[in-house]
């Protein structure tokens, strides 16, 4: 038996795709390693694009509505409301678990299993025993199946380049309704509520952090947190910066944070995976996979761009002045911010 897509990498964004798969008609496979809901240290903070794109799918998770981002610098801040749309500060395994029971509910099968290599005979791939017509490797920043099809790109990332996330939960009622980046001296601090008593920090900067330290470098936060008791344990990524030479390779691509990655700067990784995802199965429908390679470019070029601008900033000698300079062209920063929420 041959199924139709195989989806190596059962994280939201693999389990998206499966869910496109079988919208779309096909048969989905999804193999993945682990077992039971995956977490992971993000921001988990949805923009309302990247909440619009999961009610496609058919899931609405649960969490706490987000209405903007706020910038802050010490006591500097700068703020912007989304126009008239929400976002949503949701657990990464509250999204897991309603992607996971949405692929169920739509037959999509899954194996616990991983991917050492990747096989193309004719019209098929084979992978972890399994035999596909395609193939979509949606195995994260680290991705096995990226550097099986040899679509990692040799060039190395300075150290200097290279950012790391580490999270943790608090139990606090949350103070704010948007998602909060704090600017501090080595990094940033995404603040995220995430239900009504449960706010997430993750911390974003250079390798070897010590995030109890450094958070104490973030006073406004300290205020807030008054003593509040961390509720899970910590957790880290990275590095995050991730290049890749193509996104396909005969008939396997990859989709997602795979695919190469910036920064979570922004906080659009969700959204953008999940347009991937969308224009991987169109491709795939379409008979053409060769055409997602110009569907990502199209998916992701104002993400790469914004980041990239925004990561040179925050890791330049000009840093302490990027809030200064928002605030001085607040309505350029509005625009900014409503191209990343849509």
């Amino acid at each position: 038996m041959t199924v139709d897509v195989l989806v190596v990498g059962g994280g939201p964004i693999g389990l998206a795709t499966a869910i496109e798969a079988r919208l779309a008609g096909l048969s989905a496979t999804v193999v993945e390693r682990r077992s039971g809901p995956i977490d992971k240290a993000c921001g988990e903070g949805l923009m309302p694009g990247a909440l619009a794109a999961a009610r496609r799918l058919g899931i609405d998770p649960p969490g706490r509505p987000l209405r903007g981002i706020r910038y802050l610098d010490g006591e500097r801040m700068l703020e912007h409301r989304f126009n008239g749309v929400e976002g949503r500060g949701v657990r990464r395994l509250a999204l897991h678990e309603a992607l996971s029971a949405r692929a169920d509910e739509l037959g999509v099968t899954r194996l616990e299993g991983r991917v050492d290599d990747v096989e193309f005979d004719g019209d098929t791939v084979r992978a972890a025993d399994v035999t596909a017509r395609h193939l979509l490797a949606c195995d994260g920043l680290h991705s096995t199946v990226r550097r099986r099809l040899g679509l990692e790109s040799p060039k190395r990332i300075p150290d200097e380049r290279r950012r790391y996330g580490l999270r943790r939960h608090f139990a606090v009622e949350p103070w704010t309704d948007t998602v909060e980046v704090h600017f501090g001296r080595r990094a940033e601090a995404y603040i995220t509520p995430v239900d009504e008593r449960t706010v997430g920090i993750n911390l974003l900067g250079p390798q070897g952090i010590d995030f109890d330290e450094e958070l104490t470098t973030f006073p406004r936060i300290m205020r807030h947190l008054d003593g509040a008791e961390p509720v899970t344990s910590l957790r880290g990524a990275g590095p995050l910066r991730q290049e890749t030479t193509h996104r396909v390779r005969g008939r396997a691509a990859l989709v997602g944070d795979a695919s190469g990655y910036t920064d979570a700067i922004t906080g659009e990784g969700l959204r953008v995976g999940m347009a991937q995802a969308r224009s991987a199965i169109a491709a795939i429908t379409a008979g053409d996979l060769r055409r997602y390679e110009r569907a990502w470019a199209r998916d992701t070029r104002e993400f790469r761009i914004l980041t990239n601008q925004l990561v040179v900033l925050a890791t330049s000698p000009l840093r302490p002045l990027l809030v200064p300079a928002m605030l001085a062209v607040p309505g350029v920063f509005g625009r900014i911010v409503d191209r990343v929420a849509r």
